[in-house]
């Protein structure tokens, strides 16, 4: 049975492209994002313009309540701006419905968090799997690409382990296989390293550095940790919802 064409399978089995094509994949132009409080409005993002290439790994650096955490939800359509246009592989998903833009992040958007969240009841292999209960595909096209994967982030022989049996290290690395999984466009990564140790957070950071280096994965991360950062192809920083190049505004 072939896969439906409006959702092509993982293509982790072929060959690494060593050379990706490095275009425009992020645009943002004049964002801004306000919440109201009571009877205060408090704006996180101030008319942000931003472009992102597609193949880039970038780290979003800042203190506390800068707004990357906030631009990043943006980017991986977990919220809308209050004005502006952001587009994605040339898509305006600011204009995007509730539903629309539900779908749409469940196709393109691989998210990678702090902590994890895995079903604790459910091995790796299954977590990995959630996502793609959502789509068309039939259950033996989806346990090929969870198994395609679990090698992506070395876990193999680790998928019949539920959360509990694995180390931090080996459930954020799940986390990025179920991330991986649908073949998304972008990764966005919340502080993935934020819950680990040096050595294991090192570890994470080469894996997710192999997937933009030999597997052409645009990511996107926001940490507080300039170690971190330091794997990533670019810096961007942030401070009082605008980007800030030695402290002036970019």
């Amino acid at each position: 049975m072939p896969v439906p064409s409006a959702f092509p399978p993982p293509q982790y089995t072929l060959k690494p492209d060593p050379e990706p094509v490095m275009t425009a994949l992020v645009s943002i132009r004049g964002v801004s994002k306000r919440y109201t409080r009571g009877k205060q409005t408090v704006e996180v993002l101030a008319k942000l313009d931003l472009d992102i290439a597609s193949g880039d790994f970038l780290a979003l650096m800042g203190p506390s309540g800068s707004g990357k955490t906030t631009l990043l939800n943006l980017i991986g359509g977990l919220d809308q701006p209050s004005d502006g246009e952001i587009r994605v592989n040339d898509k305006r998903i600011d204009q995007l419905s509730s539903n629309a833009l539900a779908k749409w992040r469940a196709r393109h958007v691989g998210f990678i968090f702090q902590f994890y969240n895995l079903l604790p009841v459910l091995t790796a292999e299954a977590n990995v799997e959630l996502p793609l209960l959502l789509t068309d595909l039939s259950k033996a096209q989806r346990k090929k690409a969870v198994a395609a994967a679990l090698a992506v982030v070395g876990l193999s022989e680790r998928a019949t382990h539920k959360p509990n049996e694995l180390s931090g290290g080996q459930q954020q690395r799940v986390a990025i296989a179920r991330a991986l999984v649908a073949d998304p466009t972008l990764l966005v990564c919340d502080e993935p390293t934020g819950d680990l140790d040096r050595k294991t957070a090192d570890e994470v950071l080469t894996l997710l550095q192999d997937l933009n280096r030999n597997y052409g994965k645009t990511i996107i991360m926001v940490t507080h940790d300039a170690k971190a950062a330091e794997y990533a192809t670019h810096q961007l920083h942030m401070d009082k919802g605008a980007l800030v190049v030695s402290g002036a505004a970019a």
